[in-house]
C-alpha cells in the first residue's frame, strides 16, 4: 500500500467492515480453532501491565475461552501475572465470576527467555502480542507462521525494518484467514466510530492537529550486576529498538486517528524536538518532546505533538477541520465552521474500548468468521510516527517511501542476556543522543 491509498480501500480489500466480513463455511464450528472442542486456547506473550490487562479482557469476553501458556523474558513478571489473573473476579450480570475458572497455565506451561515465545505460541489458537514493541515483528512473524489468530498491541515495530517484516507476515495471514486485531482501540471504541461515520459533514479535510502530552512514564534504576541487555530490558522505554520513542509508543494512537479518517498515510514529514527536562543517564535515548508536521499527499497538514514534561500542559486528543466544518475527538462532536453543533454523541454510550476489541475478535473466532485485518494499518501507522522520530531526530524532511524502504534495523545481532544492545553508553554512563543537524540517516 503506498500512502496515497485510501484506508477506504484498505478496507474494502481485507474486509475490516462490519457487514463486509467474510463468513468461511469449510471452518465454520467448533473445530475452527483447536480440533477438539468450541474451547478457544490462548497464549500470552508479554507479561507486563498491558499484557495482563489484555489476558483479562481476553477472559471476560463472553467466549469460551481459556487462557493455556504465557511467555515473558522475565520470571519475576510472568510470576507477577499469573498472580494478578488468578487473584482477579469479574462482574457477570451482576454475578462474581472468579478468573481462576478459565486459567489452565501449569508450571510447565510458564515459559521464560527470549525464545519462550516460540514455546508458547504452539499451544493455542489465539496468541496476545504484549512484550515491548521492539519484539513484535519476530512475535507476530512466529504467529502467523503457526497459524494463529492474533490480538497484538501498538505499535507493531520500531524501525523500519520491523515495519517491512510485518507487512510480510500480513500477507500471508491474510491468505491463512487468521484475524489479526491491533490495539489502537480507538477503532473499536464507539465515540470514534459515530464520528467516522459523520466525517463527510465537515467536508474535505484540509488540516488536523494531534496531542499526547503529559508528565511521562516509570523510570527503572540500573541496579547491580545487570549486564546492559537486561536494563535496556528492564528499562525498554527509554530505548529505541525496544519501545521507538514516545511518538511512536504513545502517540501513535492519535496519529492513527488521523490517518484513519483522512484515508491515507503522509508522504513526508518534517519537525523538531529535543531533551529538555528529561535528560539523565536513566533515560536512555529518546526525546522528551516532538512537533511534527506530517504532509499527506492531497497537501493537507497534520501538526503533531508530544510531549512527556511534568506540570506542563495536559493534553491527548485529536481535531480534524474540514471545508465545512471540524470533529472535536475529545469533545465527541463535529461542529460547523460557526460553531454549531452539527452532531453530539450522548457519552452515556460510550463503551470500553480496550475490552470491545477482544470481544470482537472472539466473538469472530467462535464463529468461524474471518473479520478483522488489522496488522497492515497497524504497521502504516507505526510507520508513520517512525517517520516524525525520523523527522525531529535530524532536523530534516524525511519522505516516505525513502524511510520505508531504508532498510535501518535497530535490532541488536542476537537476543541474550550478555549480548549487546545496538546502542551503548559512553564512558561518562551516557547514551548518545541524536542531534538535529547533525544527526543524519541512510536511506536506500
Amino acid at each position: 500500500m503506498k500512502p496515497t491509498n485510501s484506508r477506504r480501500e484498505f478496507v474494502k480489500q481485507t474486509g475490516m467492515l462490519a457487514g463486509g466480513m467474510m463468513v468461511l463455511p469449510n471452518l465454520a464450528g467448533a473445530n475452527f480453532f483447536s480440533g477438539a472442542s468450541d474451547v478457544i486456547k490462548v497464549a500470552l506473550i508479554g507479561c507486563g501491565g498491558r499484557g495482563t490487562g489484555a489476558a483479562m479482557q481476553a477472559l471476560q469476553s463472553k467466549q469460551n475461552v481459556k487462557l493455556v501458556a504465557m511467555a515473558d523474558a522475565f520470571q519475576d513478571r510472568l510470576d507477577r501475572c499469573y498472580k494478578t489473573i488468578n487473584s482477579e473476579e469479574i462482574s457477570d450480570a451482576g454475578a462474581k465470576v472468579d478468573l481462576k475458572t478459565m486459567i489452565d497455565v501449569p508450571a510447565e506451561r510458564r515459559f521464560v527467555g527470549f525464545d519462550a515465545y516460540q514455546k508458547a505460541i504452539p499451544l493455542a489458537d489465539v496468541v496476545i502480542l504484549a512484550t515491548p514493541p521492539g519484539f513484535r515483528p519476530i512475535h507476530f512473524e512466529e504467529a502467523v507462521k503457526q497459524g494463529k489468530h492474533i490480538f497484538m498491541e501498538k505499535p507493531v515495530a520500531t524501525d523500519p525494518a520491523g515495519v517491512q517484516k510485518v507487512l510480510e507476515a500480513a500477507k500471508i495471514a491474510k491468505q491463512k484467514k487468521l484475524n489479526v486485531v491491533v490495539g489502537l482501540q480507538r477503532h473499536y471504541q464507539n465515540s470514534y466510530r459515530e464520528l467516522y461515520k459523520r466525517k463527510a459533514l465537515i467536508g474535505d479535510i484540509v488540516s488536523a492537529q494531534a496531542w499526547w502530552n503529559n508528565d511521562g512514564v516509570w523510570v527503572n534504576p540500573r541496579k547491580a550486576g545487570q549486564t546492559e541487555m537486561e536494563y535496556q530490558m528492564r528499562n525498554w522505554y527509554y530505548f529505541n529498538w525496544l519501545c521507538g520513542d514516545h511518538i511512536t509508543e504513545q502517540h501513535i494512537h492519535n496519529i492513527d486517528v488521523i490517518n484513519w479518517f483522512k484515508g491515507g498515510y503522509p508522504v513526508k514529514a518534517q519537525g523538531m524536538g529535543g531533551r529538555e527536562v528529561r535528560k539523565g543517564k536513566d533515560h536512555g535515548e529518546i526525546f522528551d518532546h516532538h512537533y511534527v508536521e506530517f504532509e499527506y499527499a492531497d497537501g493537507s497538514i497534520l501538526n503533531s505533538q508530544c510531549r512527556h514534561q511534568p506540570k506542563t500542559m495536559a493534553k491527548v486528543d485529536e481535531l480534524l477541520v474540514g471545508t465545512k466544518g471540524r470533529i472535536q475527538a475529545g469533545a465527541a462532536n463535529i461542529v460547523d465552521l460557526k460553531g454549531n453543533v452539527l452532531f453530539q454523541f450522548d457519552k452515556k454510550t460510550e463503551n470500553n474500548p480496550y475490552q470491545t476489541e477482544h470481544d470482537e475478535l472472539f466473538a469472530a473466532i467462535a464463529k468461524g468468521e474471518y473479520k478483522f485485518a488489522d496488522a497492515e494499518n497497524g504497521a502504516y501507522s507505526t510507520m508513520t510516527s517512525i517517520l516524525g522520530r525520523m523527522a525531529t531526530y535530524s532536523g530534516q524532511v524525511v519522505e516516505w517511501n525513502k524511510a520505508l524502504n531504508s532498510g535501518i534495523n535497530l535490532q541488536p545481532k542476537a537476543y541474550a542476556w550478555d549480548a549487546m544492545p545496538s546502542i551503548v553508553p559512553g564512558d561518562d554512563g551516557f547514551y548518545p543522543i541524536a542531534v538535529p543537524g547533525k544527526t543524519k540517516f541512510n536511506f536506500a
